[in-house]
């Protein structure tokens, strides 16, 4: 599975910039402590990132996000975007396997899912949302989540509308 650092890598950068754009307009507080978090790794002023523009600053930020050493800045930056922005697709998959949450927020997830009603769970993501934010959430989920379900893992691994880096 990916860790948050390397979902950052490997999606696509408009996919990257949008997180980072969504997290600038909606979440200002987490962008300013990953801007923060990404100045003192480059060993830089804050004012540095800040006088970039917008563009220039969020490649460098997925640049710095992509280190090991940010895996627990881009796992919050990840998590704020999944739960806020996409908080009715968490919800959806979590209703579709009958698993109990809070607005998409989970306290303790079963050790294994029977495939059928997770691969109709996926299938019902990928009809109604982009396939590589599903993507993205299902890689995070069962990473952050430390659910490691073989069955979604080999979803993951085998399906083309779930990998990470494609316009679906």
């Amino acid at each position: 599975m990916l860790t948050s650092h390397e979902l950052l890598g490997f999606m696509s950068p408009s996919l990257a910039n949008d997180i980072l754009n969504w997290t600038y307009e909606a979440e200002r507080a987490t962008y300013k402590a990953t801007l923060q978090a990404v100045a003192d790794a480059r060993k830089l002023r804050l004012v540095f990132l800040e006088r970039q523009p917008r563009i220039q600053r969020h490649a460098t930020m997925v640049t710095a996000l992509n280190r090991p050493s940010l895996e627990m800045v881009a796992g919050t930056l990840l998590r704020t975007w999944l739960v806020k922005k996409y908080k009715d697709m968490l919800v959806d998959f979590l209703n579709s396997l009958g698993i109990e949450h809070e607005d998409g927020v989970v306290e303790t997830l079963p050790e294994s899912m029977d495939s059928e009603k997770l691969k109709v769970a996926v299938e019902a993501l990928l009809a109604k949302y982009p396939h590589e934010v599903v993507g993205v959430y299902l890689n995070a989920f069962n990473d952050m989540n430390e659910a490691n379900w073989s069955n979604l893992k080999e979803m993951l691994e085998s399906d083309p509308r779930l990998v990470l880096g494609s316009n679906g």
